[in-house]
């Protein structure tokens, strides 16, 4: 299975003020969020992280990355410091991709476009950075936990939810 999330800021004190995110503790976040990747995705699946995953030291980072399931790509975020680029436990790290999946083409980037490649031919972008509070336009997703209830979730439930968002 493929699965898709963002935004986890696993470590990161200030997750808990500035997206007021429903945990009484860094440590309690921490932990919900491990368990929930683990209750979804198993030791065969992939999930693309599209940014700001972590802080901490590369060795805190590759630690965390351990406890996850599933073979980890990472799309770089504004938030994702050298060590967490720098940690074992990644397929691959970058700035953007593009992949097609049953035909159609996605984009994958931690900001959300404006624009975007092949816009015109309905392809799709899935982005992160904007913890749910961005208003979506048309072909346009964001896979930020704090959008997800806090899981990594197929592509099938990202479409699925926006549109009953809509």
């Amino acid at each position: 299975m493929l699965y898709f999330t963002s935004d986890t800021h696993f470590s990161d004190p200030r997750v808990l003020r500035i997206d007021r995110r429903p945990f009484p503790t860094l440590e309690a976040h921490d932990a919900a969020l491990i368990g929930w990747w683990n209750e979804i995705v198993g030791p065969d699946d992939v999930v693309w992280h599209l940014g700001d995953f972590a802080k901490g030291s590369t060795e805190d980072v590759e630690r965390l990355l351990g406890q996850l399931q599933g073979t980890k790509h990472l799309i770089i975020g504004n938030n994702d410091p050298e060590t967490t680029l720098a940690a074992r436990g990644w397929a691959s790290t970058q700035h953007y991709a593009e992949m097609r999946i049953d035909g159609q083409l996605f984009i994958l980037c931690h900001y959300p476009f404006r624009t975007w490649n092949q816009m015109g031919k309905k392809s799709i972008d899935l982005h992160g950075h904007s913890h749910g509070r961005l208003k979506p336009v048309t072909r346009q997703y964001d896979v930020g936990v704090d959008a997800q209830d806090f899981r990594p979730r197929r592509l099938e439930e990202i479409l699925a939810r926006h549109r009953r968002t809509n």
